[in-house]
């Protein structure tokens, strides 16, 4: 190998005793130093054994081989060393930056021990003071004792008092309608609502006419002809077989006169009865046939009802039954009877309208299902067919009932707020100091509380919620209107 050795740059330089390879770079032929990391161009040609390896020379000067698979080193020549590698541009300007790290570090440091130095030395003995005491302020009513009445309120629906069906009692064709036999239509007690075809009745009753005088003609006959077996029975000359033989033909002779009297007076109710007259004052509801209809016995003809007064079953709870006098025992005639007034109100035609009713009675037991006393309330006239100052008062309207109770002296009417603990009620004395008092409450109904006892009037009760109290605790009142 040392025969073979020569320059195999192009532009003749040599590197005596060194001769290195390495793969052929895929850039044309263009390598880098491993010792400058260079790109020059170091004459790179393949040698005679073609091995895939290039032979070359470092012209930039480097003594050392190129670190690559399969170099070969000169014999007499030193191992090559891998070059250093490159440093880095942040090692370079490293120094420069610790000094202005330090820099920043002493200014921070610095500056905190001038503030510590300016509070130790500018402070002053510290000043105690005591805590101003929390006064809360609360709004008061002022008691007053009034006459209040305990009313109560329910509802219900007003229903009338009677409803009834029309039926048609004999059978007959539909000859003649009323106007007012209409949905809705008014009439009085006896009018003519519906007429049926009587022509056959009619006969019916001449047929039994004819019989009652037949029969009454031969009931004469028969009394007469007992008449003269009597007197001849008197004078001996006829027996008394004969007399009782005659003594009952004259009774069948009455019977038969009964009989045809019984069917003429059945003519003459079938014949009334083919016309349908209104049994009371009121209006229809319903009407279920129409002219020329044939109908059968039994068939409804309308449905209706009265209209003279109306009724408004109201619920009223047990506990409520303290303010109502609402008498649970036998009245007169078996019936509970009552007399309350009671004040009907609804929204009708867009208007609040208020009817006067009054209760009349109340039911025999207690309702399993709502645990209510079911009592009436009764309103004469309700479409105020006889009265032009108030609204009429229609079947099926829900109303607000309101049940004039018991009158209640010398009570207190306060906001529900006033009420603590159920039966207690926080004061303002005139020290505007809290107080406790049990009053006696004897009814809670929306927003107010009536009170009975255990208040003086005069006494200012707190109506502002207070959640943290103690007796004594100064307070400042406010009056209950303020802002």
């Amino acid at each position: 190998m040392q025969g073979t050795r020569r320059s195999l740059s192009r532009r003749g330089s040599r590197t005596p005793g060194l001769r290195s390879w390495c793969y052929r770079s895929r850039h044309g032929g263009r390598g880098l130093c491993d010792k400058c990391r260079c790109s020059r161009d170091h004459g790179a040609f393949r040698s005679r054994r073609s091995t895939g390896r290039i032979p070359h020379a470092g012209i930039c000067g480097s003594r050392y081989p190129t670190r690559r698979w399969g170099s070969i080193v000169s014999e007499g020549s030193p191992r090559a060393k891998p070059p250093p590698e490159p440093t880095p541009l942040r090692a370079r300007h490293a120094p420069a930056t610790r000094v202005r790290q330090l820099f920043v570090v002493l200014a921070v440091l610095a500056s905190g021990a001038v503030l510590v130095g300016l509070v130790f030395f500018t402070k002053g003995e510290p000043t105690t003071a005591a805590p101003a005491p929390l006064v809360p302020a609360v709004r008061v009513a002022v008691a007053e004792p009034e006459t209040t009445g305990l009313s109560v309120v329910t509802h219900g629906t007003v229903a009338p008092r009677t409803e009834s069906e029309l039926v048609a009692e004999v059978p007959g064709r539909v000859v003649l309608v009323s106007p007012s036999l209409e949905a809705g239509g008014f009439f009085s007690a006896g009018d003519e609502l519906l007429r049926l075809d009587g022509r056959e009745h009619e006969i019916d009753v001449e047929r039994a006419r004819a019989s009652v005088k037949l029969a009454s003609s031969e009931a004469r006959l028969a009394d007469a002809e007992l008449a003269r077996r009597r007197e001849l029975s008197k004078r001996g000359i006829a027996s008394s077989a004969d007399l009782e033989q005659f003594e009952s033909r004259a009774a069948v002779a009455r019977a038969s006169l009964d009989q045809v009297e019984a069917n003429l007076a059945q003519a003459e109710l079938d014949l009334e009865r083919t016309v349908v007259r209104a049994p009371f004052d009121g209006r229809v509801r319903e009407r279920r046939v129409d002219l020329g209809q044939f109908v059968s016995p039994g068939v409804s003809l309308a449905r209706i009802f009265a209209v003279d007064y109306a009724e408004v079953r109201l619920p009223i709870r047990t506990e409520d039954l303290s303010y109502v006098d609402v008498p649970l025992g036998v009245g007169v005639d078996g019936i509970a009877a009552l007399d309350v007034p009671v004040t009907l109100r609804a929204e009708l035609g867009g208007e609040e309208r208020e009817w006067p009713a009054r209760l009349v009675r109340a039911e025999g037991e207690i309702d399993l299902t709502t645990r209510m006393l079911n009592v009436v309330a009764r309103v004469e006239d309700p479409y105020a067919r006889h009265a032009n100052d108030r609204s009429p008062l229609p079947v099926g309207l829900f109303v607000r009932a309101e049940i004039d109770g018991r009158q209640l002296e010398a009570a207190y009417v306060l906001p529900t707020m006033a009420i603590r603990d159920r039966n207690r009620v926080f004061l303002a004395d005139a020290d505007d100091r809290l107080r406790f008092r049990d009053v006696k409450v004897v009814r809670r109904a929306g927003n107010e509380v009536v009170i009975a006892a255990g208040l003086d009037p005069g006494d200012r009760v707190i109506v502002s919620p207070l959640p943290n109290v103690t007796e004594g605790m100064r307070v400042r009142a406010l009056p209950a209107e303020a802002p």
